[in-house]
């Protein structure tokens, strides 16, 4: 067997891999917390046409953008310098999407946590070239949930993202509207991406010097820019939550270690809400909380070290001693009153109950899954539609890893065979992984068949995923057979 140093520097003669091993520099942040008014996106406009299908359009290009004070830094972003617009749509919804590629080179835009058929998943297989046009359309068929945007090319996806290539994307339903929570987009309920960066004394992005676990940054980006703050005017601010870093977990609190309550995961909301004063999030993950301000305060979210660290062979090369402001909370003279969580949100139908054996394992390990790199010419499982797995997943490594499934949203039946704490017992599309520790997960894949164009899991650690730490499934109906792959390079 090879050796994990010989194993890792095969990896360094790839021609998209990154220096490994490098600790990576620490310095104070730039701005710090509370200096700087967060941006909100933007919700993206849309057309209804008489055929009843909601269009969005996007556009991929290059930008600069200021994200540390007084200073431009070029950038990617969708329909403006970094970032993207939120995107809006309702269960039951038919929605199309037009994307452009104004990038110099190919790029593609997966809908993260999205049911979607295989063929407009965005995945590696859907790739758009530099000029060129793809319009995805789909049908929505899923609950409310706080989903995302963001490329997928094999081998380049830390580097598209890094540039600044993310966005909301934001589903509705009746159920969640019944619900008393804060909804008024961008005053009490908040879009807030955390992403970590390194830069250069021209205020460039560094991209040099990568850990095992991709490019760590020493300096927090909230909504796109350095030292944020947001005015709150409501007694109550509900914060939709995504890892955007590539490579680094939070360990979000707040600055008096005051509770806050989570009501959704992933997938979507719980079935009632979890009242904390920690959650770690993993690269890919979402949470939304909500957080209780007073008149005149000023409250501090922030990044803890991270304290599940056994089995992690250099945690502080990976980030996990570090401690970060995120984003300032200040409280306005008088809020609005702000009704109490509701005791309940939303039920959750068991998928499969605890003891059900593993329809299938999986074992994470370097850049590899089950012994095995990504190959885009190979199909790693076919799945039957309308039925539900059960998938145990491990990571036997002594690095992080999570793990990431497309088109599905899982249920985590244990873990070690215990259940869930609460925290994890609703929707999950992405879960982080400990070193030694066995997830079980349940999903069931349902509607949509392909024997073309498949979907990915992979580890959502986007260093990891670029070295090929995925694999690729098609779901089946009765009778068919995997065809020949090709590729979607869109139109011009």
């Amino acid at each position: 067997m090879v050796s994990r140093r010989g194993f890792l520097t095969g990896l360094a003669l790839t021609p998209l891999a990154y220096a490994v091993g490098c600790s990576v520099r620490t310095a104070s942040p730039a701005a710090p917390a509370g200096t700087r008014p967060l941006p909100i996106p933007p919700q993206a406009p849309s057309t209804v046409g008489a055929d009843g299908v909601r269009r969005f359009t996007l556009r991929a290009q290059a930008g600069s953008t200021e994200m540390l004070p007084g200073s431009r830094t070029a950038t990617w972003g969708y329909s403006g310098s970094v970032l993207g617009p939120t995107l809006r749509a309702r269960r039951g919804e038919r929605v199309g999407v037009t994307v452009t590629n104004d990038l110099p080179e190919p790029t593609s835009v997966h809908w993260h946590g999205m049911h979607v058929p295989a063929a407009v998943d965005g995945g590696p297989h859907q790739m758009i070239a530099p000029g060129a046009v793809w319009t995805p359309s789909w049908t929505v068929a899923q609950q409310a949930a706080t989903l995302w945007y963001h490329p997928h090319p094999h081998g380049a996806t830390e580097k598209h993202v890094h540039r600044g290539l993310a966005g909301f994307f934001l589903l509705d339903d009746d159920p969640s509207d019944a619900l008393d929570l804060p909804k008024t987009y961008g005053v009490d309920d908040i879009p807030l991406v955390i992403q970590d960066r390194r830069f250069t004394a021209d205020g460039g992005i560094d991209e040099s010097d990568a850990t095992d676990v991709g490019l760590l940054g020493d300096t927090i980006v909230t909504n796109g820019i350095v030292g944020a703050h947001l005015d709150v005017t409501t007694e109550r601010v509900r914060l939709r939550v995504l890892n955007g870093s590539s490579g680094r977990l939070y360990h979000l609190a707040l600055g008096d270690d005051r509770t806050f309550q989570l009501i959704a995961t992933d997938g979507g909301l719980l079935p009632e809400p979890v009242a904390l004063s920690r959650i770690q999030l993993s690269p890919g993950e979402r949470v939304e909380i909500v957080v209780t301000v007073r008149a005149g305060e000023t409250v501090t979210l922030r990044s803890l070290p991270i304290e599940d660290r056994a089995g992690i062979d250099r945690a502080t090369e990976f980030g996990f001693d570090d401690t970060f402001d995120i984003l300032a909370l200040r409280g306005a003279g008088t809020l609005r009153p702000t009704a109490a969580v509701p005791a309940a949100l939303v039920p959750i139908r068991p998928l499969a109950a605890a003891s059900t054996a593993p329809t299938r394992t999986f074992a994470l390990r370097w850049f590899m899954i089950n012994n095995r790199r990504m190959d885009m010419n190979r199909i790693d499982l076919t799945i039957p539609v309308d039925t539900t797995e059960v998938w145990s997943v491990r990571n036997e490594d002594n690095w992080p890893h999570n793990f990431h499934i497309h088109d599905v949203q899982f249920q985590i039946l244990a873990i070690d065979g215990n259940p869930p704490p609460p925290a994890l017992s609703g929707w999950k599309d992405t879960v982080y992984t400990a070193p030694g520790v066995t997830y079980t997960l349940a999903m069931h894949f349902a509607d949509h068949t392909d024997p073309t164009f498949p979907y990915m899991y992979h580890c959502h650690l986007l260093h990891h995923e670029d070295q090929g730490m995925m694999g690729q499934f098609l779901v089946l109906a009765p009778g068919q057979r995997p065809a020949p792959m090709r590729m979607d390079m869109g139109h011009g």
